[in-house]
């Protein structure tokens, strides 16, 4: 079981009906990811006093819609959370509208702020900036959807993502100030600011992946 805080038949639910689709996709958005999330999640609605029941539901369906495609994957996690008529047995109509919000907004290069509480949530839910962990997953996305891309390809690839998205001039934003994520994303900064010991762990943990 991943958190007693949510009601266990929902717990039960999610884990036999919903979680197992996760292993369907990539490395970077696994079984493994979304249960940290998860946990996450529940962790920050306890400082939050959201609810906890939906705060559990969105965390679980954020990345659903990877089963389609990616570009979308967050509007099309909100319309399998809403479609889901089996989730009317513990929420009610304006519940589900928020939660499928909240997983609309969790993307983080949206264009706008979370609409409430339980998407500023997941958004920094599924933000784990640790940064070893950051470089493992861009590799591991760059591998499994370049397999093309040589050695110094991937590194451009991988270059390009990193100073788009979590350099000082990127598009992540965080949502809840004070987070062991703000902590973990000054560090990254700090290390993409020095491409030469970037490189070094870059080396390391393709190899590791390639393995």
């Amino acid at each position: 079981m991943i958190n007693n805080t949510a009601s266990l038949d929902l717990v039960e639910f999610v884990e036999t009906q919903i979680l197992p689709r996760y292993v369907e996709f990539d490395k970077a958005h696994n079984l493994s990811h979304v249960t940290r999330v998860i946990r996450s999640s529940m962790n920050l609605a306890k400082h939050t006093g959201a609810d906890m029941n939906m705060v559990y539901v969105i965390a679980a369906y954020h990345d659903l819609g990877l089963s389609g495609p990616r570009a979308i994957h967050h509007l099309t996690s909100g319309k399998i959370l809403m479609q889901d008529a089996r989730l009317k047995r513990w929420f009610s109509p304006e519940q589900l509208k928020v939660m499928k919000e909240a997983v609309e907004d969790h993307r983080a290069s949206a264009s706008h702020a979370p609409r409430s509480i339980y998407g500023k949530i997941v958004a920094e839910a599924d933000r784990d900036l640790e940064p070893e962990t950051v470089i493992r997953r861009t590799i591991q996305f760059g591998i499994a959807n370049y397999p093309e891309l040589d050695t110094e390809g991937q590194w451009r690839r991988f270059c390009q993502h990193m100073d788009e998205k979590y350099s000082v001039n990127g598009y992540i934003r965080l949502w809840i100030q004070g987070s062991e994520n703000e902590r973990n994303l000054n560090a990254l900064r700090s290390l993409i600011a020095e491409p030469q010991k970037m490189r070094v762990v870059f080396d390391r943990i393709l190899a590791e992946e390639k393995a």
